[in-house]
């Protein structure tokens, strides 16, 4: 299949940046952008403006990048997908699971491809931790340590903080959504999550209406042992500097992974400093490329996105079994909470 026309869904920062690679990889494509644009015209030389889903229907788009605030990925992605269109849907998938199944059933019946934007895992650091895991390494994982944290008011350059979908519950804001990415990478290293147990709350005085900061703990499905693996995650909005990280503990020594230095390091039991065993400099674009690159090679081969609609609800599973946790202060089952659905 040949892609010609490229549509993209909402132009904030994600919207911008998808443009732009989109011209790089596909320089002679034409490219249509809808998006909410009240105080201001788009500004985006050699693009094709769409004021309304009937112009986006016209415009015969082959491949739609979603990037629009969270509560409304669905509903764009249903319209385009009866409309024959392959979807790039930034991350979080949704705000809840409403409506999944119906984007499933669409998506099938046209046989369509469906890429989720969880981009860490093109990271090479991250494929490398992973794959130290599965090698063993570090022997049998006992528990893991998972930490992501930046001052909002310092996370997008150009833009007041109070204004952003971070910040706002009506847009899908707050820790637990907009730093889901720490909850997809996990169940990709260790697998399924059986139960958590979490805390949602606002600690700063930051002018938000969501949490910003969670506490969670998560229990693994165990791998042929007799305990799961348990790993404690925290992620926030006001934390100064700067971290992403995830250790990884196991009988053998301890693994550890730097995703803003994109640095692997291990500490063996028999041994009293750490050291490196992988080291990547990773470009801030990259990632968000290869994620595009390998939805065009699973739409021309027949095959399925690295990261597709599934991985998207696995994290929404968990993402309702944290506010259920949080609400009812207690560890909640994830398959209980979901049984049913898919």
């Amino acid at each position: 299949m040949t892609v010609d026309r490229v549509v993209i869904i909402g132009f904030g920062s994600m919207g911008q940046r998808y443009l732009r690679l989109i011209r790089q990889i596909l320089p002679k494509v034409q490219i249509g952008i809808l998006a909410s644009r009240s105080n201001r015209t788009i500004q985006a030389p050699s693009v094709c403006v769409l004021s309304n889903m009937a112009e986006v229907k016209c415009f015969l788009p082959d491949i739609g990048i979603i990037c629009n605030p969270a509560p409304f990925h669905l509903d764009f992605a249903r319209q385009l997908a009866e409309l024959n269109v392959h979807l790039l849907i930034e991350k979080p998938l949704s705000v809840d699971l409403k409506g999944v199944e119906n984007l499933i059933q669409i998506c099938n019946k046209s046989n369509l491809k469906l890429a989720l934007g969880y981009n860490l895992r093109f990271l090479p650091s991250l494929k490398k931790f992973k794959s130290f895991i599965d090698e063993n390494l570090i022997g049998s994982i006992l528990s893991v340590r998972c930490e992501v944290g930046q001052y909002l008011p310092e996370w997008r350059k150009n833009t007041k903080y109070q204004h952003s979908v971070s910040a706002q519950k009506k847009l899908g804001g707050g820790v637990l959504l907009e730093l889901s990415h720490e909850l997809d990478y996990l169940i990709w290293i260790f697998g399924k999550v059986e139960w958590v147990q979490a805390t949602l709350t606002t600690q700063s005085d930051l002018e938000i209406d969501v949490e910003d900061v969670a506490l969670i703990n998560l229990g693994f499905c165990s791998k042929g042992h007799s305990k799961s693996v348990v790993a404690n995650v925290c992620l926030d909005f006001f934390r100064r500097d700067s971290t992403r990280t995830c250790i990884a503990i196991g009988n053998q020594g301890s693994l550890k992974w730097n995703g803003l230095s994109g640095k692997v390091e291990v500490l063996f039991s028999n041994e009293c400093k750490w050291q490196e065993v992988f080291s990547c400099q990773e470009g801030g674009d990259q990632t968000y490329s290869d994620e595009i690159k390998n939805l065009l090679n699973s739409i021309e081969n027949g095959t399925n996105p690295l990261i597709g609609i599934f991985d998207g609800i696995n994290v929404l599973h968990v993402i309702e079994a944290i506010r259920a946790s949080d609400s009812l202060k207690k560890v909640i089952s994830v398959d209980e909470l979901n049984s049913g659905f898919l």
